[in-house]
């Protein structure tokens, strides 16, 4: 019988070997950022998939490879309702432990039964409440149509306008914001936010009739009051004014838009203390934190551009600042 010999190991196993135990030290210095503690977080990709299956049913006909008629639509709907409902119970389960949140408002701690119920009702909740859903979409579909001369059906718009995907997703995402699902809701805004460039935050309460034109660069703070037929253009901000350590506690730190407002592009309005009249207009790259009367507009006041060649002298040419 030979001895033996321990194997030696071979030296990128050693490196690979020093890296992971770098990392498992990691994990004990900045446990914030690891969820190592077994309980399953809802799945981004799951949860994309939930809002495939829930614009297709908010939209049937428009993003499924196969024809809809009034024979298969009921078993169409029905299948991606079952879907949504299994997916929404687990992903909607995972979230309500994570979140520590009780079963229901008011009661203790919750066990797994508890929270199994109540994600069971909490998707069933959204499914009931799609046709009301719809209802608020044709309204805003119809908007797209009337505020875009370049629009020449409601299926381009529905195919190809972000700001229809984006506020779609946005009506899904309030509800469940509402009924008070946790993470799930700004999982979706974030998933059509890296979809469209458009970022409106679940909290956000937007009527009927809203239009986004082109829409990149779009931001809609959480406390955002937004009425009926309000259109706004691309790079528009709707935030707060600080980020103070105690800001979270004011009821509303975004602005208030009434009814028929227009907010052309680049501009900024900030607090929750201001609210853009009804009918009144926000020119291009305004930044407004104070509130003005119905009827209003707003305009930068004689910006110029300046032009020169050469040796010559630079002319200046006044822009016209019209909305």
């Amino acid at each position: 019988m030979f001895p033996l010999r321990p194997m030696s190991t071979p030296p990128e196993q050693q490196m690979l070997a020093r890296a992971i135990d770098g990392i498992m030290r990691s994990y004990a210095e900045h446990g914030n950022i690891n969820h190592l503690d077994g309980q399953n977080l809802p799945s981004r990709a799951e949860v994309e998939q939930l809002l495939d299956d829930l614009v297709a049913i908010l939209f049937p006909g428009y993003f499924v490879r196969d024809q809809l008629d009034e024979l298969t639509a009921r078993y169409f709907v029905g299948e991606r309702c079952a879907r949504v409902l299994r997916g929404l119970e687990r992903s909607v389960a995972r979230a309500l432990s994570e979140s520590g949140a009780p079963a229901r408002p008011g009661a203790g701690p919750s066990d797994g039964g508890d929270i199994a119920r109540r994600a069971h009702q909490l998707a069933i909740d959204l499914i009931q409440a799609i046709p009301g859903i719809r209802a608020v979409l044709d309204t805003d579909v119809q908007a797209a149509l009337a505020g875009d001369p370049a629009a020449s059906s409601a299926a381009e718009v529905i195919l190809s306008y972000p700001g229809v995907q984006a506020i779609a997703v946005h009506r899904i995402a309030h509800e469940l914001h509402r009924l008070g699902v946790p993470l799930i809701p700004r999982m979706m805004s974030e998933l059509v936010h890296s979809r469209t460039g458009i970022d409106i935050h679940p909290g956000a309460r937007i009527g009927r009739s809203f239009f986004i034109d082109h829409g990149t660069g779009v931001v809609v703070g959480e406390t955002t009051v937004i009425g009926e037929r309000v259109k706004l253009y691309q790079g528009v901000t709707l935030g707060a004014l600080s980020v103070a350590p105690n800001a979270r506690q004011l009821k509303q730190r975004h602005p208030t838009l009434e009814d028929e407002v227009t907010i052309y592009a680049g501009a900024t309005i900030l607090g929750g203390d201001t609210v853009i009249g009804r009918g009144s207009t926000i020119g291009g790259n305004v930044w407004l934190t104070r509130s003005v009367p119905p009827g209003t507009t707003v305009a930068l006041h004689n910006p110029s551009l300046r032009f020169s060649s050469g040796g010559s002298e630079p002319s200046t040419t006044p822009v016209a600042t019209g909305s």
